[in-house]
């Protein structure tokens, strides 16, 4: 059935040029599988596709999918898919049909609430969706339509414990990107052969060597879940110890959390590494070994670790910092994994080693998978920031949540058997303060066999000492044998005593991959204090989200705070380090309008005023320092952000030369792309680098990166040379005066935009004029494809996401001095 029900599919491609499979792909063997596709076609819209009689039923949903039951979203029946095809990520060539860009944007299982058939064929489809991003209870219903061609249905949500309302959360919006692990799957290829399918490396990597050392990141203890869990992900705390594996070649080392090489002790982990053939690199894990139960024991670790020969050693991978020659620390941790995940799994997502493995995470509420873990006998769970960078330091952005009570502790002593016990009775156990001293922290004399009180007595034995190792001696029940302080016990406890000490103390083993100097008292921290909310739309309260601000699109307050969500990190990249202006508009874009320079900031979170000034008679400017900043700032009706060119530590000087080219009345976009050309090709020959962006109106806008060495003024006056000198060589084009009568049928190059206190548009902004343009980074290349100044709009931003500020990655770079072009120019500052 499913062959001929793949006839249209297949007559509307040519599998010679597209890339698209062919093949049907087989059947899920449990639940049944749904994808979504994001599909950059014509327009932009979702394939939303469900498993049926093998092969995937399909719908396009021009505005995709809401959490909101009163949103009905078009959804337009198309020709059955292949089930292969729900793995699809790509680009389909020109020409071919549904010509454009397709990912991955959501994939699950999906759950029939009656029979699937029965109901397809009556238009009144009911399922449940566990997937990635959609969950809950749906319904596809089919209405009457003018076309036989295409049958339209309606998606909509059922009302659940998944609603949310469109004004309060925008899934499309909130979570644009693709599911699909960016890294491959190939078994030991080289990444060298995987550029063309990986694609490009995660945003925030640089190029860079493999260093010798790496310090890893930890965890924060906190007292209970973060206050909001969209944008976190969790993980299981094992029972172990923590491994940093450097892999250069053939040359496999394994180090401790300390930095202390462990790889001779650990010779079958990394004998499992190499038979994985990973790419260089640094990938962060634990080892543990699992008891009968499957969970990580610590004792059977210890044990496992004092043999010669170490077996049921298992490496759990949960980072990877380095890969190949690139430094990902600065990639979000979600797209760190996605390439670790890759390189784990074999094609049909299994674990390619037994003893090597992706440490997955968990979807659910954190308190109910913590319990399920506490329930389980496992130490707790991390959560991490989904967006967070790597750092080699105690983070918020990893927090940690115990199942009970649990630290390490340094051996000061012991004291002496009572009855029929050997070796010792109690261990005597120190923290140290925050002055470095040793402080007693109470004993634990539960959690020993008979095997490991005779086994630790021969080693406390040869530490034995005359004088107490603390800094204060304690009143100890019985005779204490004071030790060198140099072994650290790990111990669970009920609670702190009011003295300091564990209640309820058992003994779970030595640790001895951390220095004892490092032991102190682990206090958990209120989460709410040092893991605040990211900064989304869905979290911002936003008054009056239903205000059309556009007439033209119909867009309302709420969607231009979604589309600086949906933007804020691209944007802030232009915006961090630099005073702002910006422009309100509360009556929408055919209001009033007006800038603001120098507004109070304690009603507008990630906005602050700078310390500096552009001159003594003015108050201090703003700058915007975090995607919080964005959000406050639109529901404060920003609609504008415009930047000067100066950094906000130094006024004084200007960091870049902005040539704003604004076509006069009579004059075709032709014109203004052809002016663009010159204008670069004349910087190039001043030896000026030139990068350009859209304005998001109607013109485009010429930018050079420059090093501080230049005042404004003259950088303001050497702009001026160079318009003058463009209008006087070409005057049939170029006007250097201002005025709408000046540049009628021309193009006026406004250089004004560099004079002190003048400011330009900043990339990512939206423009408060009707269709509300965008100003984006383009590379030179694309400049013949563009529209307009206003190419890409709030309602189309979807469509350039993925290049992001890619066209722009040498900006920073490139940064010269004037003096050498002024010299060329003849001009004098």
């Amino acid at each position: 059935m499913s062959e001929a029900a793949l006839k249209r599919y297949r007559a509307k491609r040519n599998f010679a040029i597209t890339s698209e499979p062919v093949d049907g792909g087989e059947a899920s063997a449990g639940a049944l599988s749904f994808v979504i596709q994001k599909h950059w076609a014509s327009s932009l819209h979702y394939d939303f596709r469900l498993e049926l009689d093998g092969t995937m039923k399909s719908w396009a949903v021009p505005k995709g999918p809401s959490f909101d039951p009163a949103v009905k979203r078009m959804a337009i029946e198309v020709e059955d898919h292949p089930i292969s095809y729900s793995s699809f990520e790509g680009t389909i060539p020109a020409q071919q049909y549904g010509a454009g860009k397709v990912i991955v944007w959501d994939a699950g299982t999906w759950h029939p609430l009656s029979e699937p058939r029965k109901a397809f064929r009556a238009g009144n489809l009911k399922f449940s969706l566990a997937g990635q991003k959609l969950h809950g209870r749906w319904v596809l219903v089919r209405i009457k339509g003018n076309s036989e061609k295409q049958t339209p249905w309606l998606l909509i949500k059922e009302k659940d414990a998944f609603v949310r309302s469109s004004t309060d959360y925008s899934v499309v919006d909130e979570l644009p990107d693709s599911v699909k692990p960016t890294a491959p799957t190939t078994r030991g290829t080289a990444r060298s052969k995987r550029a063309k399918q990986l694609g490009d490396w995660p945003a925030g990597t640089v190029k860079a060597g493999l260093p010798a050392k790496l310090s890893p990141q930890l965890a924060t203890l906190v007292d209970k879940p973060p206050p909001v869990t969209e944008g976190w992900i969790f993980e299981i705390k094992f029972d172990g110890y923590r491994l940093l594996t450097r892999i250069d070649q053939k040359d496999i080392r394994l180090y401790t959390r300390n930095g202390n090489d462990w790889t001779s002790k650990l010779l079958p982990v990394k004998a499992a590494i190499a038979k994985l053939k990973l790419p260089p690199g640094w990938y962060d894990g634990e080892i543990v070994v699992p008891n009968a139960q499957g969970v990580p024991d610590f004792g059977a670790l210890q044990q496992a670790l004092e043999s010669e020969q170490p077996e049921d050693l298992i490496l759990y991978l949960f980072d990877l910092p380095f890969l190949d020659g690139h430094d990902l620390r600065k990639a979000r941790l979600d797209a760190r994994r996605a390439l670790l995940q890759g390189l784990l799994l074999d094609a049909k997502g299994a674990t390619r080693s037994e003893q090597v493995r992706f440490s997955s995470a968990f979807d659910g509420d954190p308190e109910s998978v913590k319990m399920s873990a506490c329930r389980l006998g496992l130490e707790g769970i991390i959560a991490k920031r989904s967006d967070s960078n790597y750092v080699s330091r105690r983070s918020p952005d990893w927090i940690k949540l115990k199942c009970g009570q649990r630290q390490e502790f340094v051996i000061v002593g012991y004291t002496d058997p009572q009855g029929s016990r050997n070796g010792f009775g109690a261990l005597l156990l120190a923290v140290h303060d925050e002055h470095g001293a040793l402080r007693y922290a109470g004993k634990v004399g539960s959690g020993f066999d008979q095997r490991l009180l005779l086994e630790l007595t021969s080693r406390l034995e040869k530490l034995s000492v005359k004088e107490c190792p603390l800094a204060k001696t304690p009143k100890v029940d019985g005779k204490p044998h004071w030790v060198t302080a140099k072994l650290i016990a790990e111990v669970s406890f009920a609670q702190w005593t009011a003295q300091g000490q564990p209640r309820h103390a058992v003994f779970q083993g030595l640790r001895a991959d951390k220095p004892a100097e490092a032991i102190v008292r682990e206090n958990s921290l209120d989460v709410e204090r040092i893991a605040p909310p990211t900064a989304t739309a869905s979290r911002l309260k936003v008054t009056h989200p239903e205000r059309v601000i556009d007439a033209q699109t119909g867009t309302t307050k709420i969607d231009l705070v979604r589309y600086y969500g949906l933007v804020g990190d691209l944007m802030i990249d232009h915006l961090k380090g630099r005073p702002v202006a910006l422009l309100r508009a509360p009556e929408g874009v055919a209001g009033q309008q007006f800038f603001q320079k120098h507004a109070g900031t304690e009603k507008l979170p990630g906005v602050r005023k700078l310390d500096t000034k552009l001159d003594p008679d003015h108050p201090p400017m703003l700058e915007v320092t975090s995607k919080a900043g964005l959000l406050s700032a639109a529901q404060w009706n920003v609609v504008e952000f415009h930047t000067l060119n100066t950094s906000s530590r130094s006024v004084a000087r200007a960091d870049r030369m902005i040539f704003d080219l604004d076509p006069g009345a009579g004059i075709a976009w032709p014109q203004v792309q052809e002016a663009a050309e010159l204008m670069h090709a004349f910087l190039k020959q001043l030896g000026l680098p030139a990068f350009l962006k859209t304005s998001g109106g109607k013109g485009l806008h010429v930018v050079v990166p420059l090093l501080k060495r230049h005042d404004r003024e003259a950088v303001k006056g050497f702009a001026q040379a160079v318009v003058q000198h463009l209008a006087k060589t070409l005057p049939k084009r170029f006007v250097a005066k201002s005025g709408p009568k000046n540049r009628i049928g021309k193009i006026y190059i406004d250089y004004l935009r560099n004079g002190p206190g003048a400011s330009t548009v900043a990339a990512w902004s939206a423009r408060a004029r009707p269709g509300l343009g965008i100003s984006v980074p383009v590379d030179w290349q694309e400049l013949a494809s563009l529209r307009g100044g206003d190419h890409w709009t709030v309602a189309s931003v979807h469509t350039r996401l993925d290049r992001g500020n890619d066209p722009w990655k040498d900006y920073t770079d490139s940064a010269c001095s004037l003096t050498a072009a002024m010299k060329l120019l003849d001009y004098k500052a």
